[in-house]
């Protein structure tokens, strides 16, 4: 039984999501650059996400976390996001991408993933503040992640036999919306008792 490749992984379809996720992952990229060269500039200066003492980017900002490879973090960010949305407008204008690309761009992606899991574990257990615009920058990597990786499958970047393909086709969408929904449920029941 021969499987149908579900929608999302048509070169289409899959060009407007890497544009969308690309898009959200770099203008929270963008906005952080932003805020962190107006603190540069003036040290009282308030960001626009400093809602409390436990959500704050400015606070998140002061930490050696902030900038582990000796710059602040969203850089990376918009130059990763970047590849991303010329990626999917590549797609869109109807180019065809070689497997190797696709397999690089997994590599990418993958090590983002790895990066961002790191920055989410010490936001929530090591420095213990948030920052809304790092959570969007989460959340558009969860929702890339998942679609990138099954459409590589599914496309045959990757081998992989026909069941295993036939539940990515059908549980792709729901994987990455679990995850958004486990995502938020460790931040809530994090702070919880610091909200109540």
């Amino acid at each position: 039984m021969e499987i149908r490749t579900p929608r999302f992984a048509h070169d289409r379809p899959f060009g407007l999501l890497l544009v969308v996720t690309g898009l959200v992952g770099w203008l929270a990229s963008g906005q952080l650059v932003l805020e962190r060269l107006a603190v540069y500039a003036d040290p009282n200066y308030v960001t626009s996400c400093d809602v409390n003492a436990f959500v704050s980017c400015g606070e998140v900002f002061k930490t050696w976390q902030a900038s582990l490879f000796g710059f602040p973090n969203p850089l990376l960010g918009i130059v990763a996001f970047s590849v991303v949305i010329t990626t999917g407008a590549l797609l869109l204008a109807g180019a065809t991408v070689a497997k190797w690309y696709w397999r690089s761009l997994q590599i990418g992606v993958a090590a983002g993933m790895v990066f961002t899991i790191w920055l989410w574990s010490q936001a929530l257990f090591a420095i213990g503040v948030l920052c809304i615009y790092c959570m969007v920058v989460w959340a558009a990597m969860i929702v890339l992640t998942t679609f990138l990786t099954s459409r590589n499958f599914l496309r045959g970047v990757f081998p992989a036999g026909e069941r295993f393909r036939g539940l990515l086709g059908g549980w792709t969408g729901t994987t990455a919306a679990l995850l958004l929904i486990m995502t938020a449920a460790t931040v809530f029941f994090r702070f919880v008792g610091v909200f109540a």
